[in-house]
């Protein structure tokens, strides 16, 4: 049989003492896993949900504007994965009046900017803000698409504070306030500013 441990006892004693302390570590550890895994679903779903509205409200919402910046056009946000939320992609169509094309990158430049002053009115109405700051959206436009972003605009303001940085003529005539950046004789810049009186129609 060989020599006796004399120790034998103690050591398993103590070997079943650390079994079982590492035992409940593993089971600990199973459990957090567990707990973990469970918020992760709750966040996914949390998720999901709430960038499913954001998606239908903007989408919604971005058919009704693109059709008053382009009449007689149709435009709309496509999912590219409907069925992974999560993952999916979005995508922008839009089909201009008397065009067939649906892709960004075949319109004009000027089209591709309405489209995407478009999408962004759209997450505007979708979820409002209480401000807003737009920096030269309308550089690109003509006088005829340039008046109907200043309708949206004066939509806007009606519940939000508009900030925006313009060139445009148009656009400043609807302001209720002027700031402009000037640089005086001897190198210094200077900021000036100019509260509008707008007269409000009877």
């Amino acid at each position: 049989m060989g020599k006796v441990n004399p120790l034998a006892l103690e050591e398993f004693a103590a070997l079943e003492e650390r079994h079982k302390f590492l035992s409940g570590q593993l089971e600990d550890l199973k459990k957090s896993r567990g707990d973990l895994e469970q918020i992760i679903a709750d966040v996914d779903a949390h998720v999901e949900r709430v960038f499913t509205e954001a998606y239908n409200d903007t989408a919604v919402q971005f058919k009704r504007i693109f059709d008053r910046l382009f009449p007689g056009g149709e435009g709309q946000l496509v999912l590219t994965d409907p069925e992974h939320m999560l993952t999916t992609g979005i995508e922008v169509e839009a089909r201009p009046a008397g065009k067939k094309i649906k892709r960004l990158s075949l319109l004009s430049g000027g089209e591709r900017s309405l489209t995407a002053v478009a999408l962004l009115v759209a997450i505007f109405k979708a979820r409002p803000s209480p401000f807003y700051v737009m920096d030269e959206v309308e550089a690109a436009l003509d006088d005829m698409n340039l008046g109907r972003l200043i309708t949206i605009f004066e939509e806007l303001r009606e519940s939000s504070q508009l900030i925006v940085i313009t060139h445009q003529k148009k656009t400043m005539e609807v302001a209720d306030a002027l700031y402009g950046v000037t640089m005086r004789g001897d190198g210094v810049t200077t900021v000036i500013s100019q509260k509008m009186d707008r007269v409000v129609p009877q």
